[in-house]
């Protein structure tokens, strides 16, 4: 089970909500100043671009750049809502659109306005959270028509030219590049994939034109866990410290931790210490990614927690790039064989090489991510990887990989509200 706590003083305004157990209905929605038309869509622009908000998929990209691009590429643009939650350790995208369709939504409809887009899609993985989405488009349906767009949950279905072709009808995995979406996406046009929290992020800051923004964008979702406590679904301020995360989630003696899905690498214990900030963890070496991170507990071992994540890398390889399935699947043996003390006297040559090597070589972040894990493992770990050409560790030997730990259910939300009807739309702005 999935547990679900604010981090953060103003909790009441956060993306958790008054009731982070329930579904949000329109009526709530538009009570607490959701829907308003208090900024006009250049308004918004300026709002999102002077705050700072980036993009909570992974990259961390500036919404303001990506929603000027499409705009100015002109020719009907087409917006989507990702949700298709691919990382297994992440939880909050699937929460949201099941707990907060409507914030998504809010979202959605202002980057088209922003964009100029005609058309605009929702596109999930999970069954659950497209029937949210589709009851919520029955209480209050956009001016843009959107569509809810499901497929299958896999590792790479999430990643942006994945979408783009899922969409246009074809299967779930990533293209070559360029073109890029915001180029040349769903039908040709130029095309906003955006994150299910950037759009929800974007919909508080419609709704807060006092605070211009500032305090939406500093914050963000988290999905916490580890080995030893269950996870954690949380909303933090930057500048928290990751051992404070630690400590929130019920590891306070963490040894260490995953960062950012499968994509941020691994961290020791001394940097816990280090801010929950992007531009922070970037100079040192890590990233946020999706907002998911699990730490490493006393017991756990640092090489069972990699060879559990490039193994699940491995299994979910699209299998379109030769490179990457070799390249992946050469990571994950030898981690294997590390964590069962049978590994060659050359591993740790191998690893090294291979984390030099391998990215950037693939068709999306898969490759990337396998790289990386084993890349961080060596440059963190050292001592320990040569231990194990010894035999395993007591953590490793108790704890043998098998690709599934890592994934988090989503919390569990017993409120479901009826569609409500007859509920007036605000005015909009003069």
């Amino acid at each position: 089970m999935t547990g679900i706590q604010t981090l953060m003083p103003e909790a009441r305004t956060g993306l958790l909500g008054r009731d982070p157990t329930a579904t949000e209905g329109a009526r709530a929605y538009v009570a607490a100043g959701g829907y308003a038309d208090a900024l006009t869509p250049g308004q918004l622009l300026e709002r999102i671009s002077e705050c700072g908000l980036r993009g909570r998929g992974g990259a961390g990209f500036p919404a303001a750049v990506k929603l000027r691009t499409v705009r100015e590429a002109g020719d009907a643009p087409v917006v989507v809502a990702n949700g298709e939650e691919g990382e297994p350790g992440s939880a909050k995208d699937r929460w949201l659109l099941r707990a907060r369709p409507h914030l998504v939504l809010d979202g959605l409809a202002r980057a088209a306005a922003i964009t100029g887009a005609r058309t605009a899609y929702v596109y999930v993985s999970d069954p659950a959270a497209g029937e949210r989405v589709k009851a919520a488009l029955g209480e209050w349906p956009p001016d843009v028509p959107v569509e809810v767009i499901e497929t299958a949950h896999t590792y790479v279905a999430g990643e942006e030219t994945a979408v783009v072709r899922r969409i246009d009808g074809g299967p779930a995995l990533p293209t070559s590049k360029p073109p890029r979406p915001y180029q040349e996406g769903v039908g040709g046009r130029p095309t906003l994939i955006s994150n299910v929290e950037t759009l929800a992020r974007i919909a508080l800051i419609a709704a807060r034109p006092d605070d211009r923004g500032h305090r939406t964008s500093r914050s963000t979702l988290l999905t916490l866990s580890s080995g030893t406590a269950q996870p954690l679904l949380t909303e933090a301020r930057y500048g928290t410290t990751l051992r404070e995360l630690a400590g929130a989630q019920g590891t306070p003696d963490a040894r260490g931790a995953l960062m950012g899905g499968l994509f941020g690498g691994l961290i020791g214990a001394d940097s816990l210490n280090l801010p929950l900030d992007p531009v922070s963890l970037a100079a040192a070496g890590t990233s946020l990614g999706c907002g998911a991170i699990r730490f490493l507990g006393p017991g756990e071992c640092p090489a069972s927690v990699a060879a559990d994540a490039v193994d699940h890398l491995a299994a979910e390889s699209a299998r379109q790039c030769g490179i990457c399935v070799a390249g992946t699947s050469s990571i994950s043996t030898t981690l294997a064989a590390l964590t069962r003390g049978r590994a060659d006297s050359d591993a740790p040559d191998k690893l090294l090489r291979w984390s030099a090597a391998l990215p950037g070589r693939g068709a999306c972040g898969l490759l990337d991510a396998s790289a990386g894990t084993a890349g961080s493992l060596l440059r963190i770990f050292p001592s320990l990887v040569r231990s194990h050409l010894d035999g395993p560790c007591p953590g490793c030997a108790s704890s043998p990989p098998d690709g599934r730990r890592l994934a988090v259910p989503v919390p569990k939300i017993t409120g479901i509200r009826s569609p409500e009807a007859g509920i007036p739309r605000p005015s909009p702005a003069p």
